[in-house]
């Protein structure tokens, strides 16, 4: 059975960039090929004229860096692009986008086109696929072995070595480097990279060829070798001949004055016996002589200064000329038309003059390179001084000369200083260096100084003249040479540096450093040089360490790396970088490819550090969560798994080659602690020749002569050392490294460290204790017995590491005259630690003989704990059990807010309480998903959830117990609580410091299964949209649920919405007109959930009064009439209704019983027997709606007074709404009250607004008028149809108008009333009041109000409008007043309910603040500025409908779809942090967090699917 295919899903976000929690990103080998999926929104702007160009090459092709293919961006509204690329050889991959950037928004068509650009470089790194003998192996299964190669002998003896290396467990093999060395005879520094040293390869090539394939098929050794780029030996023969692949004085002249620096150091070394200076330095005394000698004989001297400054004589004499030659005068004006003042400082002169005149500042050269341009010298005496006198006396002139001189010093003073600072900088560098050198006792104490021996090593190699090299330009023959800087990552000979005269290299005198240039063009020979050796290099090894990678140019080891695997495609890379700086770090792995990046444990300073390394390199802590949710398309059967961000992946060293030893650094009993501690690691590993062996110092790469000790055939009880014990430990790494063993815990416990690692699944582990030995001893030391929950423990072995590491006997080995050897040292077996069981688990007492250098280890397992087997159990069979729920049993399976869920129990129930955490938004499982996922995303196994699941499993029960009671009423609810209790039935056996896992796991999955069941119940529309859309869909059933007190009927319980959670849950409270209208189409009619839709269409027909719906239903029983604009909110509901759904026409005929009588303005209790006495169809409660609005009316709110609420003044309770025939709107209200949605009644007695509404909007507020006259065109439209009976109404006066007729009524005078037109000479075509206009170019809120300016504030309301009714407006007007709109009131998650620049303004809502500000206490600005989020979605709509009027091509409306996709983006975030998964009702000014707004709202959301909806009908 083939398997299923494998996909790496990679979202990007709208930047390019992937969207992960990190920047490096590395994929898995491509041992059996996958696809690396990009997904990127289809409307996101870099999509515009976008192509994403990767440069993964087609199977059958080479990679070329530079040749990239490119997959278009075809942009898409509510769709997610995906570009699917095979990835089937290992490497380093980039892609970047190219895209035309949007131009803003503008109502204008004079807008500047941007020019197409391009995303920075992104890089994704797949590893390589290593075997050894046909079998895999894993990178973290590596156990690599370094070894100086010289000292091996010639190859005909290494059998021995390889064969005992693999004994010791190791499974590959680094050499130093195996080519002919230079004259130092360090194997770093090649004499020839194209020859095998040809003492250890007497045969070359072929020697070579034998020994990596013997060591493959009879030790299972893999091969890996250093290759050296940056630098080659001082005396490789093929540099006089090619002196230009080095930094010289020609190719590199700004090393000029570093190479005469050098040059008379050198000289002074030689004389100074003769000039009176100490020859061998004994003290500080004799070093302090030589540094003031080096300031006399040296750098007076060679008067260095002269390389930094402009040389002042030959500048004013040049100027001088120019200035008596009448020249520069145009230049003058030119100088004084930019407002050049000769009156400033002569400081502030010579900047503005080193701007324009100063040359040769690019760089060091030669001497006096910097000048000054005499033109400009003589333009600024011209200003200066005026013209020269006639006949050019040069006494005449004394004067201008003076003051050009001046200026010429003044511009020479920042020159002197840098030069002081370089030379200061120099000297203190070369008084550090001469003092470890020759004097410190820690350093070499290096003899007599003498030319041959000088001061300080030299920088440069000077070559021989000779038939060779005499045919180049003698400035070529001097090289820089190769060291050490710790700003080591940049190119440190180049012109940006001045590292050599400053003297900050610490050089390498045996290695010239290699100029490559920018390509291959730049250094030919070069390049082709050392292509032929890497192409030989990954001919016959397996993997590359990349000697001083840190300063090898990034393109050249990316152009060699190239080379090298197209020669060997699953080439292990390794380097060991010193840029002290992890992102630096990503940086070469990525542009690189690199495997790993060597580490090292010897580099901790005491048992804490140690235990943070192993902790960093050792895996995941145990009982991680699963990170990465690995999906199964149904469809396609293809696994899908995210692609995160990659941790480093590290070769940790015990220690290095190039380090110091234990003995040298800690004690040499360390060796055998250190080298435990790093073995356990989830990494690739590693050791070097004598490391195991107690050597007890750094072997001389340069100076050792001697060979390593020839081990015995066999490793045993007396072979030396811990080779013993190591071969058990990498025999153990190998094995947890190729099965998984991803998990760890470390503990630091004075001079302990333990590390217990184990695999995920099968929880089966190894537990170290190692006891570091950082100084000497033979204590116990302080631990503590160590317990481990619900494992079993048993004992693999004690040891200790017995030494003789006295001076003494460390003298005599070092003294050997001819091998290599490490100190007397065998590895004992101690007494083993007491294991005792008990309930809990295993307590393991460490014996009281446990000295410095012990080890133990031990196998652990659970019993009886399938750990696979156990996660297939959890996430099996989710998608059966879940296929069952309905829509409103997934609103209790999902959601329910601490009110609903109470309000359904009878108070008994409510969400869950987590200690330390707090309560849960809902009792459903996204109230327990939006903890977990961010606890999974961040690994947070410390988090409060973490700690409540450890201590008890209160939570399963909670979840499982609930569901159960749920399901006996909700029957589909009887799947999910089943296979929940099952799986937290088993997951109940398991150790509780597991429960964290395993909980999430199956809450996870649970989760998703409900979640892809209620996407299932949904239209295609909705299923084959983006995640932002479902997240919004989802809002549907987040808002429709089952509640006791909040039904639609007063008698039978259905679902209903609720305006927002937790607000506006249950009672009187959930249902309010306006918003379930508002959010019907988007909730229920965009989503498929048509009986819903109906169902609450059906319930607010029932309760029509006064031509209103209710405010507040109120199940029915008490509704409340106080809204002007729900009724048409709800008739355009209706609408949307009849041309949405299949047949909805047939709504119109539905029949409702009425909660009171038709048109009869009388209140009765719903225990009256006139309730529901009567019944009206649909379509007869729309036209006693428009006929009580076309007489008009005025009531008093039934019930009206405190106990109906207690704010509103008595004159409030007044419902008025009349029609104006002149203009045909139908204004309303008053200013005691706020029938709009902006309904926010001031409360404070305190600042006196108790009963003044915030925002009365009186009179015909436009959205109204909008809605009223698409319900007249529409009515108007099913009559002539026949599909509405009635074609009028009648006036108060008894007349009757048309629906049509009212509706040419409106438009005829909708512009004229409401739009205030840019250009005042107009304004005699509007009505328009100029006195009272606050801004031009947009549309009146209100027509009438009681306080004229209210008219003519800028609100969002008009966009509701333009939407339900466009053909009302001029589309020129109405792309203005949005273009406004977008720039003035637009936040970024919501739209603002005030314009900025009104009196009134006042954006930041706090309900809960009383005080004596009238406009804000007690929350009266609810409307005065805040940023609301659901009329957002109308404005996007009207900005939708307007932009496309004048969009005639396919690309015009790409655009305008991603101007709308670019300001929901904030949305979208939000949506995806909220725990609430929802939208928020409002924020704050600029989108800030406003704590009184209910968290999620449903329309919100609502009205951001109806704009999907609308956009994706758009033709792309």
């Amino acid at each position: 059975m083939s398997e299923s295919p494998l996909v790496y899903l990679l979202a990007l976000n709208d930047s390019g960039a992937p969207d992960v929690a990190g920047h490096y990103i590395n994929l898995p080998a491509p041992s059996t090929p996958y696809n690396l999926r990009f997904a990127i929104e289809g409307a996101s702007p870099i999509c515009r004229e976008g192509s994403l160009w990767i440069n993964i090459p087609k199977d059958d092709e080479e990679f070329e860096r530079e040749s990239f293919r490119e997959f278009k961006l075809n942009p898409t509204f509510g769709r997610t692009l995906h570009i699917d690329i095979p990835i089937v050889r290992p490497g380093t991959y980039c892609y970047y986008i190219t895209y035309t950037p949007l131009p803003p928004f503008s109502a204008t068509t004079d807008v500047e086109v941007p020019k197409p650009t391009r995303t920075e470089a992104y890089y994704v790194t797949v590893s390589p696929a290593l075997a050894i003998n046909g079998e895999k192996l894993p990178l973290d299964s590596l156990s690599v072995h370094s070894i100086l190669s010289k000292f091996l002998g010639p190859v005909d003896k290494w059998a021995p070595y390889m064969k005992y290396i693999a004994a010791k467990g190791y499974n590959m093999v680094h050499f130093t480097p195996l080519m002919e060395r230079g004259a130092s005879n360090s194997p770093f520094s090649l004499f020839n990279q194209h020859n095998f040293d040809p003492i250890a390869f007497p045969n070359g090539e072929k020697d070579i060829v034998e020994i990596v394939n013997r060591m493959e098929k009879e030790y299972g050794l893999l091969s890996l070798t250093d290759v050296v780029w940056n630098h080659t030996s001082d005396n490789s023969e093929w540099l006089q001949h090619h002196p230009e692949a080095g930094y010289n004085r020609v190719t590199a002249p700004w090393l000029e004055p570093a190479y005469q620096f050098d040059t008379a150091l050198l000289n002074f070394s030689g004389k100074l016996g003769e000039l009176g200076y100490p020859t061998e330095l004994k003290n500080k005394e004799d070093l302090l002589k030589i540094m003031e000698g080096i300031k006399i004989h040296v750098i007076a001297q060679v008067k260095l200064w002269e390389f930094y400054i402009v040389d002042v004589e030959a500048a004013l004499e040049a100027v001088m000329e120019k200035y008596l030659a009448r020249e520069g005068q145009d230049l003058a004006e030119e100088l004084k038309s930019e407002g050049f003042n000769t009156d400033a400082t002569l400081y502030d002169i010579s900047q503005q003059l080193i701007k324009r005149g100063l040359k040769g500042a690019d760089r060091m050269g030669e001497r006096f390179r910097r000048t000054f341009d005499p033109l400009v010298g003589s333009a600024y005496l011209h200003l200066k001084c005026g013209q020269p006198p006639a006949g050019n006396d040069p006494g005449s002139v004394l004067g201008p000369r003076k003051e050009m001189k001046s200026l010429l010093d003044e511009l020479n003073l920042p020159f002197y200083k840098e030069y002081d600072a370089d030379i200061s900088e120099a000297l203190e560098q070369m008084y550090n260096r001469i003092d470890y050198t020759r004097i410190a006792d820690h350093g070499p104490k290096q003899g007599p100084i003498t030319i041959e021996h000088p001061l300080v090593e030299t920088y440069f190699t000077r070559l021989p003249l000779n038939d060779i090299t005499k045919k180049h330009d003698p400035k070529s023959l001097a090289l820089a040479n190769n060291g050490w800087l710790w700003d080591n990552t940049s190119d440190f000979a180049s012109s940006k540096h001045k590292s050599y005269l400053r003297r900050e290299v610490i050089s390498w005198g045996d290695c010239v450093k290699l100029r490559y240039g920018d390509k291959p063009e730049d250094s030919p020979f070069l390049w082709d040089f050392m292509k032929k050796y890497t192409r030989l290099m990954a001919k016959h090894f397996h993997g590359f360490r990349i000697d001083n990678c840190h300063s090898t140019p990034l393109h050249v080891g990316e152009y060699m790396l190239d080379v090298a695997r197209r020669e060997r495609k699953d080439l292990y890379t390794v380097a060991e970088l010193f840029t002290g700086d992890e992102n630096k770090d990503v940086i070469f792995l990525e542009r690189l490819g690199l495997s790993s990046l060597v580490r090292e444990a010897l580099v901790a300073w005491g048992p804490g550090e140690l235990s943070r390394l192993v902790h960093r390199h050792g895996g995941k802590p145990i009982g991680s969560f699963e990170q990465s949710l690995v999906k199964q398309s149904y469809e396609t059967g293809e696994v899908v798994k995210p692609v995160g961000a990659s941790p480093i992946h590290a070769l940790f060293m015990d220690c290095t080659h190039d380090n110091e030893t234990p003995t040298q650094k800690r004690t040499p009993q360390d060796t055998l602690p250190n080298g435990a501690l790093s073995a356990m690691c989830d990494c690739a590993v590693g050791s070097v020749m004598g490391y195991d062996e107690i050597y007890p110092h750094l072997i001389d790469l340069v100076h050792e002569t001697r060979n390593y000790e020839v081990p015995k055939d066999m490793i045993d009880d007396n072979t030396a050392g811990i080779a013993k014990v190591k071969r058990e430990l990498n025999k153990i790494h190998v094995q947890m490294g190729k099965d998984g063993y991803t998990e760890m815990h470390v503990h630091h416990e004075g001079e302990y460290v333990t590390m217990h690692r184990v695999h995920p699944k099968s929880h089966h582990g190894y537990f170290l204790v190692a006891h570091t030995a950082f100084g000497p001893g033979e204590h116990r030391g302080d631990f503590n017995p160590v317990s481990i929950p619900k494992t079993k423990v048993k004992s693999m072995g004690t040891w200790r590491l017995e030494v003789d590491g006295s001076q003494e006997t460390i003298k005599n080995v070092r003294a050997d005259p001819t091998t290599l050897r490490g100190l007397p040292a065998k590895v004992v077996d101690l007494e083993p630690p007491k294991i005792e069981e008990n309930y809990d688990g295993t307590v393991i007492t460490i014996p009281d003989f446990f000295p410095p250098g012990s080890i133990a280890l031990f196998e652990t397992w659970v019993e009886g704990f399938q750990g696979t087997e156990l996660d297939a159990f959890l996430t099996d069979g989710v998608h059966e059990a879940f296929s069952t729920p309905n829509l409103a049993e997934l609103n209790i399976l999902l959601y329910r807010c601490d009110a609903e869920e109470k309000d359904t129990s009878g108070g008994n129930d409510g969400v869950y309480d987590i200690p330390g955490h707090g309560r849960l938004v809902y009792s459903g499982l996204q109230g327990w998903w939006s903890v977990l996922k961010h606890i999974i995303r961040n690994n947070d196994l410390a988090h409060p959830l973490c700690q409540h699941l450890r201590s008890g499993q209160w939570a399963l029960d909670f979840t499982a117990g609930r569901l159960e009671r749920l399901a006996q009423r909700h029957k589909g609810l009887e799947g999910p609580a089943k296979w929940l209790r099952e799986r937290f039935e088993r997951i109940k056996e398991i150790p509780s410091f597991l429960l964290p896992r395993y909980f999430a796991l199956t809450i996870q999955t649970a989760y998703f299964g409900a979640v892809e069941r209620a996407v299932s119940l949904f239209g295609d529309n909705i299923k084959q949209g983006t995640v932002f859309l479902r997240e919004l869909a989802l809002v549907s059933i987040q808002m429709t649920g089952y509640t006791a007190s909040g039904s639609l009927w007063p008698s039978k319980e259905v679902p209903s919405m609720a305006a927002g959670l937790p607000h506006f849950a249950v009672d009187w409270a959930r249902c309010w007109g306006r918003d379930v209208f508002i959010s019907l189409r988007g909730l229920y009619l965009v989503t498929g959930r048509y009986a819903d839709a109906k169902e609450h269409i059906l319930a607010f027909a029932s309760v029509l009064k006064h031509g209103m719906i209710p405010n507040l239903l109120g199940s029915g029983k008490n509704p409340r009439y106080n809204a002007r604009d729900s009724v048409w909110f709800f008739i355009q509901a209706i609408q949307d209704y009849t041309t949405m759904v299949p047949n909805g026409i047939e709504i119109l005929k539905e029949t409702v019983k009425r909660r009171f009588l038709p048109y009869d303005d009388t209140w009765f209790p719903v225990e009256d027997e006139r309730a529901y006495s009567q019944e009206s169809t649909v379509e007869e409660v729309i036209q006693e709606a428009l006929q009580k609005h076309c007489e008009g009316f005025k009531f008093k709110e039934a019930n009206a007074g405190p106990g109906l609420d207690m704010q509103m003044k008595d004159e409030g309770f007044w419902v008025e709404v009349q029609p104006d025939w002149e203009t045909g709107f139908v204004k309303g209200g008053n200013q005691w009250n706020c029938g709009t949605w902006m309904d926010k009644m001031g409360e404070s007695e305190q600042a006196g607004s108790k009963g003044h509404p915030g925002t009365p909007r009186d009179g015909a507020a436009i959205e109204i008028t909008g809605l009223l006259y698409s319900t007249l065109k529409w009515v108007s439209a099913l009559g002539k149809q026949g599909k509405y009976k009635c074609k009028s109404a009648k006036k108060s006066d008894g007349q009757e108008i048309t629906f049509e007729a009212w509706a040419d009524l409106i438009k005829s005078n909708f512009e004229r009333c409401y739009y205030i037109p840019k250009d005042p000479s107009e304004d005699s075509k509007h009505v328009v009041n100029p006195g009272v206009v606050n801004r031009r170019g947009i549309y009146k809120d209100l027509f009438g109000a009681g306080k004229e300016y209210e008219d003519y504030q800028l609100r969002p309301n008009y966009a509701i409008a333009m939407t339900v009714a466009p053909d009302l407006f001029t589309t020129e007007n109405a792309l203005s007043a949005i273009d406004i709109a977008d720039k003035v009131l637009r936040g970024p998650l919501g739209i603002a309910t005030l314009d900025p620049a009104d009196l009134n303004y006042r954006p930041d809502y706090i309900n809960s603040l009383d005080n004596d500000d009238y406009a804000t206490s007690k929350g009266r600005n609810y409307h005065q500025g805040p940023e609301w989020l659901w009329p957002l979605g109308y404005f996007l709509r009207a900005m939708l409908t307007f932009d496309l009027k004048r969009r005639t091509t396919r690309e015009g409306r790409l655009e305008m779809l991603q101007h709308l996709a670019i300001r929901m983006e904030k949305c979208r975030k939000e949506i995806e942090s909220t725990p609430w998964a929802g939208l928020t009702e409002l924020t704050n000014r600029n989108g800030a967090l406003c704590n009184d707004s209910s968290p999620t709202q449903a329309w919100s959301s609502s009205c951001l699917v109806d704009l999907f909806y609308d956009a994706q009908k758009v033709e792309v």
